[in-house]
């Protein structure tokens, strides 16, 4: 992500500790943060989703463009410094790469997780506890429509 370092050259930066919160589930966003050096973790509800040591990576950006609130938190793991766009609106709008560079973010984690849930079903078929791994793929395939509700639908109370 070294161009979204250089596109981003002009932000201020901000040096979080070990143990520091960048953003917090639940919290308001509109910002976008971008990290030059150091690790951080990312927790949703509570559970380690993600661990982020690459420079360029970009966090926050799902909740401004689904104009929600912070859907994980963010910690940092090692002294960190990252870059802040206090409004992110304006950032992912400032320049057409940085919007490019963050579809192909996305892009890149979206077929990650339904490489992963394909290989579960593929591997375990509907073995107890996963055959709803058959229905997070269908509800996948089936958000391709442009009023597609961001979220989740799950039932929360689920049959399994």
């Amino acid at each position: 992500m070294k161009n979204l370092l250089e596109r981003s050259h002009h932000l201020p930066e901000q040096t979080f500790a070990a143990g520091d919160t960048v953003v917090r589930e639940g919290g308001p966003s509109g910002g976008i943060w971008i990290l030059v050096s150091g690790a951080l973790q990312v927790r949703k509800g509570g559970e380690l989703v993600n661990a982020v040591n690459r420079p360029g990576a970009m966090i926050g950006e799902v909740s401004v463009l689904l104009n929600k609130a912070y859907g994980a938190t963010v910690e940092a793991t090692a002294p960190s410094v990252l870059r802040h766009a206090a409004d992110g609106h304006a950032f992912l709008a400032s320049d057409p790469e940085i919007g490019r560079l963050v579809a192909v973010g996305l892009a890149e984690r979206l077929d990650f997780v339904t490489s992963y849930l394909s290989d579960l079903k593929h591997q375990y078929g509907d073995a107890p506890g996963l055959a709803m791994v058959s229905d997070v793929l269908k509800q996948l395939a089936q958000r391709q429509a442009p009023l597609a509700r961001p979220g989740s639908a799950r039932d929360p109370d689920p049959d399994y």
